[in-house]
């Protein structure tokens, strides 16, 4: 059987999330969608995620949050992330963090097959606390390929080399792995040689008349005096991006790859930031 997976690059403030609303379900039907992930730790208010947030992504259609770096900055979800088993912090985070970094799930239209997401974060240009993601995700796959051959990995890093390299290392090993948390939605995208699919960023669910998803004049202000500002949310030029990849259920690898961009037309109620 052919698995449709839906992977949404980071969910950026409500512009983002409004380009989940209108877009997704549509996108869904038409690509016939068996499971989505989404990297969502920008939804609230461009930095971290509440509660209410994360049930309203789900309720978009969303099967799995990933996160990053940004995911304890509202300080409610940490005690809500340990009674949410489809949203996810980096495994290679302290075995002390709240949360768990990976798990197996059902799908939804199809509950016999199983599909593991693994959510990793880069040590490079990033903050010092992770542990190393090779040796961290070798360890999980010990566990997880005794139960499902589809294997989904989200590397949350800066380093488009740190990415690559992890790419090449789980060819063969997993299905698909994606980059997120550069926001820019990289070309890419490829199945390499042993089966698994490979993308450097997935992209940005949120404003590209933007910086990376803020407002230019603040950002172009901080750049050029120094001089701190609040980084706010943009709302121009709202869109989905992410890739479609399509697994063999039999064999766990990757069959087709492919890049979306879905705009979202001008909708007036972004005009202010309310998270």
């Amino acid at each position: 059987m052919e698995l449709n997976i839906l992977i949404i690059g980071d969910i950026v403030g409500r512009p983002g999330r409004m380009a989940a609303q209108k877009i997704l379900p549509d996108l869904v039907r038409k690509e016939g969608i068996h499971f989505c992930i989404a990297n969502a730790e920008n939804a609230a208010g461009g930095s971290g995620l509440t509660p209410q947030i994360v049930s309203e992504l789900f309720s978009y259609g969303i099967n799995v949050i990933t996160s990053g770096d940004h995911i304890w900055k509202k300080k409610e979800v940490i005690d809500y992330i340990e009674t949410v088993p489809n949203l996810l912090r980096p495994a290679n985070y302290p075995p002390e963090s709240a949360g768990r970094g990976y798990n197996i799930f059902s799908f939804p239209d199809n509950p016999a097959i199983k599909i593991a997401v693994i959510n990793l974060q880069g040590r490079v240009f990033m903050p010092p606390s992770s542990n190393c993601p090779f040796h961290t995700v070798d360890k999980i796959l010990t566990e997880i390929l005794l139960q499902t051959k589809i294997v989904i990995v989200d590397i949350h890093a800066e380093a488009t080399s740190e990415k690559v390299a992890l790419g090449w290392y789980l060819d063969g090993k997993i299905s698909c792995i994606f980059g997120t948390h550069t926001h820019i939605q990289t070309a890419d995208e490829s199945i390499l040689p042993q089966g698994t699919a490979y993308i450097t960023d997935v992209g940005m669910c949120g404003p590209y008349d933007s910086v990376i998803g803020r407002r230019t004049d603040r950002v172009l202000s901080a750049f050029i005096n120094g001089m701190p500002t609040a980084f706010d949310v943009a709302k121009n030029d709202v869109r989905l991006s992410g890739i479609i990849v399509t697994i063999d259920s039999d064999t766990g690898k990757a069959i087709r790859i492919k890049r979306i961009n879905e705009r979202l037309p001008p909708i007036s109620d972004l005009a202010e930031e309310e998270d």
